[in-house]
Order: C-alpha cells, then structure tokens, then sequence
C-alpha cells in the first residue's frame, strides 16, 4: 500500500516548504522576455539534488546568444532502477514575468506562506512540482528504496516561451527515446483527477472583411462590412459543424469547436456604415480532423461570401498547432500513474484530452508516449500565485509511489530515527 512512502513523506513536509520558497527567490524568466535566464536557478537546484542524497546534475546547455551566459540550462538527473526502463518526470524551470507588481499582495520573488499556501511567481508553475519531483526521489533514496525503473529527474529551460531551448533542444539532442515513461505534471486541476493523454489541434484565424463605408443615411451608396460580417460569419459556423460533426468523448467536449472571438472595433460614431470589420475564431479540432481541410472549407464559404456581398474577405492564420497521436489510455506510464494517483487520493482519475497544447505534445511528435498530470490550482501567471501546501506534499507521493513501482517495494523498513 505504499503507508511507509506516504508516511515518510508527510514529514519532509516542512523541508519542502523551505525549498521551494528558497526556489522563488530566482527570477527565472526568459532573456527574451526581458529577464536573466535560469542559470542562477539551476545552479540553486544542482546543489538541492546534491544535499538531498541524489546524483550529480549532468547540465545541458542549450546556445542562446541572448542570454548573459550565451546559453539556456537544462539539467537531468539519473537514479538507477532495478529495470533499465526509465521514467523521466518533466518541470521547467523559467517563470514569467510579474505583470503589474501593484496587483500583488507580497513581493514577487520573494516566498510568503500564509494560511497553507506559499505565495510568488513560479511558486504553482512549475515550482511546486519541480520540488516535490526532487523530494520523491530523495523519499527513496534516504529509505534506500531502489526505483523499479531508472529515474530520470529532468529540469528544463524555455517552456513558457515555446520550448526551444529547452524540451525541443533534448530531444533533438536524442535524449529520449519511444520506450520511456514521460510524465510532463505541468497542468492539472485542484481534484488531481484527471491524466491528460491527448489534445486537439489549434486554429486561431483573423478575417478581415472590407466593404464601402458611407453615412448611415445613404446605405444604398456603400457595402456595409458589419452585415456582410454578421451573416459570413453564422454561415461560416453553420459550414464548419456540418463538415466535422465527429465526435471523440476523450474530450470535454467531445466536438471540435469553432468559436467566434474578438471582433476589432469598427467606427466610433452611431450614423456611419462601416467599411472594414475585423473578427477572429478560436478552433480546437480533432485529432482525427485534418486542418488543412478546416481552412478549405473556410476559404471555400468566403469565396462564396465575397461573390454573392461584392466585399472582399481575407484570412490571416495567427496560429496553428496541429495535434499529434493521442498517448494510449492503456500505456504503461497511464497506468503507473493513474494506480499511483489512486493509491495516494483513494479515487481513480479520469483519463482524457484537452483542447491544447501543453509542452507533452513535442514528445508525441516524436513518438514518445507522455502524459500531463498535477494537483494545482489554477493560478499559473496570475498576481498572487500560490501553491496549496497540501497539493506539493499529494504531488510528492504520486511520483515517489510511480518511482517504486511494484507493491512489494512499497514497505521497506524506515531507516532508524524517522
């Protein structure tokens, strides 16, 4: 059952407070957004690995001329296990910027702790997890407990900006490989229940539909873009549900959607037609639906749109990421966690997709089955981000009971004084 893992880690708690406020004291944001990088960070984690009984960090460093060193940090640490399976727990290191510093109630970069939680930036993403990835192998370590697989604790730079230097840059470095287990605990929800497998793609367009604008008076003299808008944009909706109505009850919801979003402001005064109208939408589709095939009927309705209105309407992608294949619901690393999850919550999650994107999909790409998981609330790049105590330690014990793997490993004896 685990009670030992449980019980050892219950009483790490405080030690795990402590590091992670010590680990928002570094301002970890992108040189390209502004900031020094995760160096100083990463060097503050190599030696937590060290006091905590764990291997030396191998560091690898990722080119970056825009950052003070001319290089982004990314770190991993390798615990052998009685297998030589690996399992690669996944945080990132960089945080984003503060926003606007009178919205906060404390400092920060300076860790507060108040009626169970702990206050800063980076403290719920991806602090938390970062710490308790690093307190669940030293659990085992210090009740010399020999993971069931070889532990790959993996710390990286980037994500909050894409990647780049960060997951992209290791695995292109072939760090990985189709037969690790890859738990990427950078999303979840304050249940902790549900183990995210797939997502959809995304599509976010912006039209821009150009009429005549005239006085409100004389309609007859111009092409009022606001109707001409109005109806290509319900028929645009009507074309998009009926083309792809397929349904795939791995998500909530189950259908690829297409919403309508923002819409640019157009005159400023009651009496005038406008000429140009500017509105975008937001697509989540599919993994089985081809995006390609999205756009062709979009420019397909325009087209018919422009011949019939006499207006013009173009499209601009703003962003696109297609999905890749779905980790399987019965993938070993969906087990090892949903039974872990189980063990430490006494519920079983919900195994599903979402609408996009998370950082797990470069690892799908590449053929690597990962999943996202965490017990976090939903603070990430708010003022006033938290991490709830009692999730850090929760968090702690799922990936602890994931590394030992095997029930007759659960039940050591603990060493003399715990």
């Amino acid at each position: 059952m685990g009670e030992n893992i449980v019980a050892y880690i219950d009483r790490m708690k405080n030690q795990m407070v402590e590091s992670l406020a010590q680990l928002i004291g570094f301002p970890a944001i992108s040189p390209h957004d502004g900031g020094i990088g995760e160096v100083e960070k990463a060097r503050f984690i190599a030696k937590l690995l060290l006091e905590k009984g764990l291997p030396e960090a191998e560091w690898h460093n990722a080119p970056d001329e825009k950052a003070p060193e001319k290089y982004r940090p990314n770190l991993i640490v390798r615990i052998p296990g009685r297998t030589k399976k690996r399992l690669w727990i996944i945080t990132h290191m960089d945080v984003v910027p503060e926003g606007d510093s009178t919205l906060w109630n404390t400092s920060p970069f300076k860790a507060s702790i108040k009626d169970g939680r702990i206050f800063g930036r980076g403290s719920s993403d991806n602090g938390q997890e970062l710490i308790a990835s690093i307190f669940a192998a030293a659990a085992l370590k210090e009740q010399n407990i020999v993971p069931e697989y070889e532990v790959c604790l993996c710390f990286v730079a980037d994500e909050e900006l894409g990647s780049l230097y960060g997951i992209q840059y290791l695995i292109k470095e072939g760090l990985f490989s189709s037969d690790d287990l890859v738990v990427v605990p950078d999303g979840g929800n304050e249940q902790g229940d549900f183990i995210e497998v797939a997502e959809k793609s995304i599509l976010w367009v912006q039209w821009t539909v150009t009429g005549k604008q005239v006085h409100g008076s004389r309609p007859d003299l111009g092409l009022n873009a606001c109707r001409i808008t109005n109806e290509f944009a319900m028929k645009l909706d009507g074309a998009l549900h009926e083309a792809f109505p397929e349904k795939n009850e791995l998500f909530s919801p189950p259908l690829s959607t297409f919403e309508p979003t923002r819409r640019l402001a157009n005159v400023s005064n009651v009496n005038t037609i406008p000429g140009k109208e500017v509105f975008c939408l937001d697509c989540r589709i599919l993994p089985s639906i081809n995006v390609d095939g999205v756009l062709k009927v979009m420019e397909h309705i325009a087209h018919s749109e422009e011949q019939k209105s006499g207006a013009e309407i173009d499209i601009t992608v703003l962003q696109r990421t297609d999905s890749t294949s779905p980790t399987p619901s019965d993938a070993l690393v969906v087990k090892l966690l949903s039974e872990a999850v189980k063990e430490v919550y006494s519920f079983a999650p919900v195994i599903g997709g979402v609408g996009g994107g998370t950082c797990a999909a470069y690892f799908r790409k590449n053929g690597i089955p990962a999943v996202v998981w965490g017990q976090e609330a939903d603070v990430a790049h708010m003022p006033n981000e938290y991490c709830e105590i009692t999730h850090l330690v929760n968090e702690t014990k799922v990936f602890a009971l994931m590394m030992a793997g095997s029930k007759n490993t659960f039940d050591p004896l603990l060493p003399d004084g715990i």
